[in-house]
């Protein structure tokens, strides 16, 4: 009876939204170019959580290959619903506690969003699914940390909770006009705060909380050209993550474009050249998790510095992620594919850089003043505060998440499960 409750609730769910009313969509101020490309760019980065779920299958044990992937797809039906019933409201809706978080009753069930005014030239019916995109893949990042490791209920319990009181506040906080991040000057272009720091801080939680006894287990990888195509296509997908994100298809996309192009391609590069200076072989392995440091540590840079400046960040972002793997390696914490050390750590490089290169010639509509290097220090100080509030706000509220899902489902699969694999173990199948 218990595994039937689920289904209920989602029927239930969908049987409300036929009540919703329908009205014509406002087309007044559209423009085509800009909505042709949204469209474009809203698929690209859908497109990335099943190239994250190629770039963590191909690294896991062959028996958790099935299981580690599924949790990027799943992440795809499940927080789809979760944005139409009351994530977008939450993220964007008009403020209800200072700053924090949006009314959850603004859209809910997507009531208005198809006949509301438009969000700059694009509808906001578009404006909400390409922001969709960014909340799918967010919770979906952390799966690398606890891959083998979790069961399949409990996981989804955990990306609900995490996409309602992680996700949602800090997109509302740092995006919505009327958040607090947003009020206070913090730029973050497509996401360094919102996806990278909480979803990397939120693996640092689990990787604290979900830590084994004994030795850490070390595995390795099982498909390199999975790792490969998954690189592959985050990358493509990352044009519209951070081109995208300047909602028009104008000179900022092209410049948003060209500095996630040369950031990926610098710490990509920086990584096996750092690899081979400490004595190592250039791996494929290597220069896909550089190339991925570099596309985090540009996102929230990408459309307010300038190219230089960005072969500059991807760099930099991919030698510091790079000694943080090797310290993490030393440690017990179990991390199993170096999410914070990528993501968390990336992320929060990339925000400082932000705060040290945007530069108002780039973007000055919405840039809220010069960075450090140009001898401005209002901005990177507000980035300052606002990175030691994210990484507190990630990391305690996961941790009391992990501890909410675990008293309600246990998180960690048996030891006769990590025998078998959870491939077969939770869900009956085999590569």
């Amino acid at each position: 009876m218990k595994n039937v409750l689920p289904l209920v609730l989602l029927i239930a769910v969908s049987v409300l939204g036929l009540f919703t009313p329908i009205v014509a969509p406002i087309t007044e101020g559209l423009v085509s170019g800009d909505v042709a490309w949204m469209l474009a760019a809203s698929a690209f980065v859908l497109l990335m959580t099943p190239g994250l779920a190629f770039f963590y299958g191909g690294m896991i044990d062959t028996k958790n290959i099935i299981s580690t992937m599924l949790q990027s797809f799943v992440a795809m039906g499940v927080i789809s619903v979760v944005w139409i019933v009351v994530g977008f409201s939450l993220a964007f809706g008009p403020d209800v506690a200072g700053g924090f978080i949006g009314n959850p009753m603004t859209y809910f069930m997507f009531n208005g969003v198809a006949e509301a005014p438009l969000w700059g030239t694009v509808p906001l019916i578009l404006f909400a699914f390409f922001q969709l995109k960014f909340a799918i893949i967010t919770p979906a990042l952390i799966t690398g940390t606890f891959a083998e490791r979790v069961q399949f209920k409990s996981y989804i319990l955990f990306i609900i909770l995490f996409s309602l009181f992680i996700y949602s506040p800090l997109a509302h906080m740092t995006w919505a006009a009327d958040g607090f991040f947003f009020k206070m000057g913090v730029l973050d272009f497509a996401g360094g705060t919102v996806v990278h720091m909480s979803a990397g801080f939120a693996a640092l939680a689990a990787s604290m909380y979900l830590k084994s006894k004994g030795e850490k287990k070390t595995t390795a990888p099982a498909n390199i050209p999975f790792v490969l195509l998954g690189t592959g296509l985050l990358w493509f997908g990352w044009f519209g993550f951070n081109a995208g994100s300047a909602l028009t298809a104008g000179a900022l996309a092209a410049s948003a474009f060209a500095t996630t192009n040369t950031a990926s391609a610098a710490a990509g590069l920086a990584w096996i050249l750092f690899d081979a200076a400490r004595g190592k072989k250039p791996s494929a392995l290597g220069f896909c998790i550089g190339a991925v440091v570099g596309l985090v540590a540009i996102t929230p840079a990408a459309g307010f510095v300038s190219i230089p400046a960005s072969l500059f960040i991807g760099t930099i972002a991919a030698m510091i992620s790079n000694l943080v793997v090797h310290w993490k390696a030393k440690t017990s914490l179990e991390d199993t594919l170096d999410v914070f050390p990528c993501h968390g750590v990336g992320g929060a490089v990339g925000m400082l850089m932000t705060g040290i290169f945007a530069n108002t010639t780039i973007n000055g509509l919405n840039t809220t003043g010069n960075g450090l290097f140009f001898g401005e220090t209002h901005l990177f100080v507000v980035h300052l505060i606002a990175l030691a509030i994210v990484i507190v706000f990630a990391f305690v509220g996961s941790l009391i998440l992990l501890k909410v899902t675990d008293l309600i489902s246990p998180l960690s699969v048996s030891a006769e499960d990590k025998l078998v694999g959870s491939d077969f173990a939770q869900h009956g199948e085999r590569i």
